[in-house]
C-alpha cells in the first residue's frame, strides 16, 4: 500500500500568524519544525497501519520546508519549486491513498490563514460553479487517477467545508478557529498524536473511502482580488472575462485546471 502526502504549512497546531509561514524569522523556524513533527505522526501511522512505502511533497510557499534531517527516515521527499502539479508533485496512478497535512480553509472562508494558492490573487477559485480550497482542487486530481483523499488535517473550518467532497475521509482538527489569525490549539503532542491515530483508521477503512472526481467537461472561474490582477488575467487567449474580478478559462481536465491556477498565481506577482 502505497500512501502519498501533500504537506502545507497554515493547518499546523501551533501555526496562526503570516509570519510564522514566511522564512527569514524565529517563528517560521518553529513552525517548519511543527509542520515536520504533523508529518511524521501521519508516517508513523501509515506505517503501523501497513503501508508499505510513504511520499511526503512539501506543498507550501517556497516548498523547502520541511526538514529532511528531521523526517521520517522510511518517507521519501520531494522539495522545491516549481515543479509539475505543483502541491501534487510526485502523485501518479501507484498510490493507493493520499493524505493532506496541514491545510487550510478556502479563499474567501472563515478559518486561519484561509487562502487559495495566492491569497494576494485568488478571492475565489471555481470549478463547475463550485467554490474548491486546496485540498478539493488537488483532492479532484488524486480522484481523476483513482487515488482517494483519506485523511485531512488543520483546523475545524478546514474539515467543515471539505466534509461533502471526502465524505468517508478522515477529518483531523488540530485547531479550531477564533478568526483569520487565532485559534485555540491542541496540544502539540495531542495533534500529533490524533494525526497518527487518524491514519492508522483511514487505511483501515480505505475500501469505504471513494475518490473525489470532477467528470469534464469543466467550466474554470477565477475571482481575483483586484480589478488590475482581472486586467493581468484577461490578455491570455482563451480568457472570458465576466466583470472586473471574475474570469472564465477553459479546462479539458482537473490537471489543466491546476496548471492555469498555478500560472495566473506565478503571473500576479507582476503587480505584488
Amino acid at each position: 500500500m502505497n500512501v502519498y502526502i501533500c504537506a502545507d504549512i497554515e493547518g499546523v497546531a501551533g501555526v496562526v500568524s503570516p509570519e510564522q509561514c514566511r522564512p527569514g524569522n524565529a517563528e517560521y523556524e518553529r513552525a517548519r519544525r511543527l509542520m515536520t513533527e504533523e508529518v511524521n505522526a501521519a508516517v508513523e501511522g501509515a506505517l503501523e497501519a501497513g503501508a508499505s512505502a510513504v511520499l511526503v511533497n512539501d506543498a507550501h510557499g517556497p516548498m523547502t520546508n520541511l526538514l529532511p534531517e528531521l523526517l521520517h527516515p522510511a518517507a521519501g521527499l520531494i522539495l522545491g519549486k516549481p515543479k509539475p502539479l505543483n502541491m501534487f508533485a510526485g502523485l501518479d496512478g501507484g498510490f493507493d491513498a493520499v493524505f493532506c497535512v496541514g491545510h487550510h480553509a478556502r479563499a474567501g472562508g472563515f478559518g486561519v490563514l484561509a487562502h487559495t494558492t495566492n491569497g494576494f490573487a485568488f478571492r475565489a477559485v471555481r470549478v463547475n460553479g463550485e467554490d474548491l480550497g486546496e485540498p478539493g482542487l488537488y483532492g479532484a486530481y488524486a480522484g481523476s487517477l483513482g487515488a482517494p483523499v483519506a485523511m485531512v488535517t488543520g483546523d475545524d473550518r478546514c474539515a467543515a467545508e471539505n466534509r461533502r467532497f471526502f465524505p468517508g475521509a478522515e477529518l483531523v482538527e488540530v485547531k479550531r478557529a477564533l478568526g483569520n489569525r487565532a485559534a485555540r490549539n491542541l496540544p502539540v503532542e495531542a495533534a500529533r498524536r490524533a494525526i497518527r491515530d487518524g491514519a492508522g483508521r483511514a487505511l483501515a477503512r480505505l475500501g469505504e473511502i471513494k475518490p473525489f472526481v470532477i467528470e469534464p467537461p469543466l467550466t474554470l472561474e477565477f475571482e481575483m482580488t483586484h480589478p488590475s490582477l482581472g486586467d493581468l488575467v484577461a490578455v491570455l487567449p482563451p480568457a472570458e472575462r465576466l466583470d472586473a474580478l471574475r474570469i472564465r478559462l477553459p479546462a479539458a481536465s482537473i490537471a489543466d485546471a491546476i496548471g492555469w491556477m498555478n500560472s495566473i498565481s506565478a503571473m500576479a506577482a507582476f503587480l505584488r
